[in-house]
């Protein structure tokens, strides 16, 4: 399936890279249907992808691993919000929270508390709301990618 997208142009995607959202992200309960694309010059070294639209050409989310700026993430979930994308294992789970780049880039930060979740066997995703405040919306994380960047 071809895609002309705001960010990366005209992409070729398989039908099997479609992940499928039953209810939409949060804020786009229409959009259902994503693909996730690496970007080679942004995302190298802070491991940055994008959830690309394939309901919306022009909407892609930056999106990456929460364990590379907060390495004990493991938020409680509630399974019932999970119960739609079928049987989670350590093999076939992905985890993924939204990265909000403003133009001061030093003020980045990532919402730990509303993760994607994704069954990679099933192609299935959900967002979902953790209830906890140890998990913030905007969780700086310029020093921590910074450093990450310079191999400290």
């Amino acid at each position: 399936m071809k895609i002309n997208t705001r960010i990366f142009g005209e992409i070729d995607i398989e039908e099997s890279k479609i992940l499928t959202f039953d209810k939409g992200i949060i804020g786009f309960p229409e959009l259902r249907r994503f693909t996730l694309i690496h970007d080679e010059e942004v995302g190298a070294n802070a491991g940055i992808r994008y959830l690309q639209s394939m309901d919306e050409p022009g909407f892609a989310m930056p999106v990456m691993d929460p364990l590379v700026v907060k390495p004990d993430y493991d938020p409680e979930v509630n399974d019932e919000l999970l119960s739609g994308l079928g049987e989670l294992n350590q093999e076939n789970i992905l985890v993924l929270v939204t990265v909000s780049v403003p133009s001061d880039l030093t003020k980045m930060t990532v919402n730990l508390q509303g993760p994607i979740v994704i069954n990679a066997d099933e192609r299935k995703a959900a967002q979902i709301i953790v209830d906890s405040s140890e998990y913030p919306v905007k969780f700086p994380v310029y020093d921590i990618l910074k450093s990450r960047k310079d191999g400290e």
